[in-house]
């Protein structure tokens, strides 16, 4: 079996201006499969396009049975794939997905089975990015009654466990500039997040889950003062609250206590090795859309087993990458939580796959259909600028 074609698409955008790009693999026998760069919005929307455009020449006439040499060829063969940032891990990523989809096709398997069994049928999930609002028509959260009422949809979904910044946006609900999250946080400021802190656990009640979230924007100094002071709340985790420096996100933790979760910003096995080496987070977030795909994020987490480090992929893209992460979370032991995240269970997002998976009583069931669990729908190849690659 050899690889003939592949068609590239860069959607349209959808909410919030984001624009996933996708990949088609096709082969002389009939077979072909899905891939998503998970790099829809940003500045580096264009690029992950245009680096799949680059990379794809090399995959045509090879068997896409062969993940692993292929995936050698991407990494060692684009020159700047080694030690390389989201734009080039990102277009292997795609790729190796819909390699993936295709052997699971191929051997008339779902990709769980194909990566060992798994370990459980439904996921338990948290509601992630509620100051975003919720739904068609949203608006930014702002004052603490709009966290309530967010926390409070969530729970009425069935949720039992969210994830919030509390930091992010002015009681308007306008973005607070970067330089005044980045320093040592005013009295004023966490006097506000407390206010938010408070009306969130009081509708989660005491049985809940928190989730923080801090998106890396906040410095040493004002993550770990955030931090004390939000431990009184019970978060079952401290997400991003630096910048993805081993030695920073280890001081955040012996100084708060805190259990700490990194990964969307660390690219391959050699940045997450060296970030569980020196102890730095609890909670490994590789974006199977970024990090390399199912071959890379699955040796990530068989590393961070080594080392009692639990997983919570990170999913940012369409319901194709929330089918792949199912799979994968299903067969891992060190499985933590499933990251639903609101901005990408818009219409226009849901659109552009075949299959939905949403979860139900806060729980997503685990796809038994061959390969993946989803692809492509006519909309998206529709709704598309589309290269063809032969």
């Amino acid at each position: 079996m050899k690889i003939t074609k592949i068609d590239l698409l860069y959607s349209a955008p959808v909410e919030d201006g984001w624009r996933p790009s996708f990949c088609r693999i096709y082969t002389d026998n009939g077979l072909y499969g899905d891939g998503e760069v998970a790099l829809s919005y940003g500045a580096v929307r264009h690029a992950a396009f245009a680096e799949m455009r680059d990379l794809a020449p090399m995959l045509i006439g090879m068997n896409p049975l062969e993940h692993e040499v292929i995936w050698e060829k991407l990494y060692r063969q684009s020159f700047f794939g080694l030690n390389a940032g989201p734009v080039i891990f990102g277009a292997i990523s795609a790729f190796d997905m819909a390699l993936w989809d295709i052997k699971g096709k191929y051997y008339n398997a779902p990709l769980h089975e194909l990566l060992g069994g798994k370990q459980r049928r439904q996921v338990r999930a948290y509601a992630s990015q509620l100051q975003m609002g919720w739904g068609v028509g949203r608006h930014h959260a702002g004052n603490p009654e709009d966290y309530a009422a967010n926390t409070q949809i969530a729970m009425n979904k069935g949720f039992d466990a969210v994830k919030i910044n509390f930091l992010t946006f002015d009681e308007q609900g306008q973005p607070i500039k970067h330089n005044n999250q980045e320093n040592l946080l005013t009295t004023a400021y966490l006097d506000l997040a407390e206010r938010r802190l408070q009306a969130v656990r009081h509708v989660l009640g005491s049985k809940a889950d928190l989730i923080l979230e801090n998106h890396a924007l906040t410095g040493k100094m004002a993550a770990i003062r955030f931090g004390q002071l939000a431990k009184q709340y019970a978060p079952l985790y401290y997400e991003e609250p630096v910048k993805p420096d081993p030695s920073l996100l280890a001081t955040v933790h012996h100084e708060t206590g805190l259990p700490i979760a990194s990964g969307e910003r660390l690219y391959s096995r050699w940045d997450f090795k060296r970030t569980f080496d020196q102890g730095a987070i609890q909670v490994a977030q590789p974006d199977i859309g970024t990090a390399g795909g199912v071959t890379e994020v699955k040796k990530i987490c068989d590393m961070a087993a080594t080392s009692d480090i639990g997983v919570q992929i990170h999913i940012t893209g369409s319901n194709l990458m929330t089918a792949v992460s199912l799979n994968l979370e299903s067969t891992l032991p060190n499985f933590v939580i499933h990251e639903y995240n609101i901005n990408t269970a818009m219409p226009k997002m849901l659109a552009l796959t075949k299959y939905d998976y949403e979860p139900i009583n806060g729980e997503l069931t685990v796809p038994d259909r061959p390969g993946i669990g989803n692809e492509l729908s006519t909309v998206a190849f529709r709704n598309s600028q589309i290269v063809t690659v032969k």
